[in-house]
C-alpha cells in the first residue's frame, strides 16, 4: 500500500483492518465525487487499539529506546513525509477541498513539526534539584503510556503531526481520531510512521463520528491525556469528561478573532493580510481574522478597497493552480455557512460582496460559497460573536484605542489578534492589552512550531507546541537518593 492509494481500511492495534463502525464515505467538495469508501471505527475497535497500544508502550523495545535512538525514528517520518509531499498534498485537497498550495505548506509542516520533535527529545532533560539534605533529589519525565489525540478536518495532517510527534516521543502509544469527514491523509501519515520503523501498534488512526469513537476514546481508561483540536462544545463536552478520569486535557477551541487596521499602517500591506487572514482555507480556520476592525478616519476608502479586492479573488477547485478560495468542507457545512449569513441580513447586517453561492456553472456542483463581507452590525450582535468558520468577516470601525481593546476583547474567545500599524510603541501597548494566545503585528497567520500556542477563555486550555510541548505527554516523578551510610530513620 502506497500513499499514493486511497485507502479501504483503518489502521489499528498494529494492522491494516476494516472498522467494525459504520460504512463512511469520503468526498472531494470540489465536485461532490465520492473518492473513497471505508467502514468506521467501532467502540471495540478503540478498545483494541488502547489495549494493543498499550502494550507495545510497555514493550522494552519501546520503553527502553534511549532519546536518540527514538529521535532517529522520528527524523525517519519527517524525512517520509518530505519524499511523499505531492502525493499527501493532493490526497488532502481531494478530501478537503483546500488550494494545492495550502496542503503543500501543511504537509511541509507536519514534516517539520517530526524533526522539530526530533531534536527537541535529544535535549530534554532530567533535572538535578538543589539539596535540602543527606539525600540526593531528581525529577525525571516518564511516558503517560496511551494518548487520544482527536483532530479537525480543517488542517489534517499538520494537526495530527503537532499532537503525534511529541506523544511519540515521550515514549507514548497515539490513539488518533480524524475528522469523519476528512480521514484520508491521516491513514496515510500511518503508513509512513510505519515504514520509518516504529512499532506499529504505537499509532492507531481511528475514523469515525465523534460522538461514537471520540466519546470511546476520551473515556477508555487507558487513554490517560486527550488533546484536541476542534469546537468549545465538544471542547466541553470533552473537558467534563476527564474531570470524571481525573485525566488532564489539552484544546484548541474556537475564536473570532480581531484583526486591526490603524491609520498609519501601510495599507497595502493591511489590506493583503486581511483577506489573507479571514478568506485563506476558505475562513475555515479557528484563528481566521473575522472581526475587521478599521479606524473610522481611514474606513470609508479601506472598507471599499477590501471589496473590490475580495470581488477578485479566485474561487475554484483547490488543484486549479490559481484558485485562491477553494470549496468548504462539506456541503453540510457549506450550507450552515450560508445560513448564517441570512441570519446576519436579518440581524441587519448590510453584505458589501458575496453572500451568496458562485454563479459559475463549473462550479454549481462543488461545496462553494463566495468571499463574503458584512457591515452595519454592532459588536454585540450574534454574527460578531458567534465563530462562523466559513469565508465571512464583519467590518467594523472604531475611534479611539480604548474602545477598540474593550471591543476586541468583548467575546467569549481569546485565540488570535492581528495589528497593522507602523507605530511599534502602539503594537506593544495593544498586543499586550489584547486578550488572545497569538498575536500577529503586520502579518497573520505565520507559524513556528518552535512558537508555543494556546487560546485564553473559551479558546482553550493548555498549550501546543514548542520546546516543552513534549512535557505535557509525560508523567512527572521524583526520586531521591539516600547519601548517608549511617543514617537510620527510626531506632530499631
Amino acid at each position: 500500500m502506497t500513499t499514493a492509494e486511497i485507502p479501504d481500511s483503518i489502521h489499528f492495534g498494529g494492522r491494516w483492518q476494516r472498522g467494525r463502525g459504520t460504512p463512511l464515505e469520503c468526498a472531494d467538495p470540489a465536485s461532490g465525487e465520492v473518492i473513497a469508501k471505508l467502514t468506521a471505527a467501532s467502540a471495540d475497535d478503540v478498545d483494541e487499539a488502547a489495549r494493543l497500544g498499550a502494550e507495545a508502550a510497555a514493550r522494552e523495545s519501546w520503553r527502553d529506546l534511549l532519546p536518540h535512538e527514538r529521535a532517529r525514528l522520528l527524523h525517519r517520518v519527517g524525512d517520509l513525509v518530505e519524499r511523499d509531499l505531492e502525493e499527501l498534498a493532493l490526497l488532502q485537497t481531494r478530501n478537503t477541498g483546500k488550494t494545492l498550495g495550502e496542503t503543500r505548506a501543511l504537509v511541509a509542516s507536519a514534516a517539520g513539526t517530526f524533526r522539530f520533535y526530533s531534536a527537541a527529545l535529544e535535549t530534554t532533560e532530567t533535572s538535578l534539584t538543589p539539596q535540602r539534605g543527606d539525600y540526593l533529589t531528581m525529577s525525571v519525565r516518564e511516558p503517560i503510556g496511551v494518548v487520544g489525540a482527536i483532530t479537525p478536518w480543517n488542517s489534517p495532517i499538520a494537526s495530527d503531526a503537532q499532537k503525534i510527534a511529541p506523544a511519540l516521543a515521550a515514549g507514548n502509544a497515539v490513539l488518533l481520531k480524524p475528522a469523519e469527514a476528512t480521514p484520508l491523509v491521516s491513514l496515510a501519515l500511518a503508513r509512513l510512521v510505519v515504514e520509518a520503523g516504529i512499532p506499529p501498534a504505537l499509532l492507531s488512526v481511528l475514523p469515525g463520528a465523534g460522538s461514537v469513537v471520540g466519546d470511546a476514546v476520551v473515556r477508555h481508561p487507558l487513554v490517560r491525556r486527550v488533546s484536541f483540536t476542534g469546537g468549545t462544545d465538544t471542547g466541553r463536552a470533552i473537558g467534563r469528561a476527564a474531570a470524571d478520569k481525573i485525566m488532564p486535557i489539552t484544546s484548541e477551541l474556537g475564536g473570532k478573532s480581531p484583526t486591526i487596521v490603524f491609520p498609519d499602517a501601510d495599507q497595502d500591506q493591511a489590506l493583503a493580510g486581511v483577506l489573507f487572514g479571514i478568506f485563506s482555507s476558505s475562513g475555515q480556520s479557528c484563528i481566521a481574522g473575522s472581526r475587521i476592525f478599521v479606524h473610522e478616519s481611514i474606513y470609508a476608502e479601506f472598507a471599499d478597497r477590501l471589496v473590490a479586492a475580495t470581488r477578485a479573488l479566485r474561487v475554484g477547485p483547490g488543484t486549479a493552480p490559481d484558485t485562491q478560495v477553494g470549496p468548504l468542507a462539506t456541503f453540510a457545512h457549506r450550507d450552515r455557512v450560508a445560513s448564517l449569513v441570512d441570519r446576519a441580513r436579518a440581524e441587519g447586517g448590510r453584505v458589501l460582496c458575496g453572500g451568496r453561492r458562485p454563479e459559475d456553472p463549473g462550479l454549481e456542483h462543488g461545496a462553494y460559497y463566495l468571499p463574503t463581507l458584512i457591515d452595519g452590525l454592532p459588536n454585540d450582535s450574534t454574527t460578531c460573536q458567534e465563530e462562523i468558520f466559513g469565508p465571512v468577516g464583519v467590518v467594523l470601525p472604531f475611534g479611539d484605542e480604548d474602545d477598540l481593546v474593550a471591543r476586541a476583547n468583548d467575546t467569549v474567545y481569546g485565540l488570535a489578534c492581528g495589528i497593522w500599524t507602523s507605530d511599534y510603541r502602539r503594537a506593544w501597548r495593544v498586543a499586550r492589552r489584547v486578550e488572545a494566545g497569538t498575536v500577529w503585528v503586520n502579518t497573520y497567520k505565520r507559524f513556528s512550531i518552535a512558537t508555543p500556542f494556546s487560546g485564553t477563555k473559551d479558546s482553550g486550555l493548555g498549550t501546543d507546541k514548542g520546546r516543552d510541548g513534549i512535557l505535557q505527554y509525560t508523567r512527572q516523578k521524583s526520586i531521591y537518593w539516600g547519601l548517608d551510610e549511617n543514617e537510620r530513620l527510626w531506632r530499631i
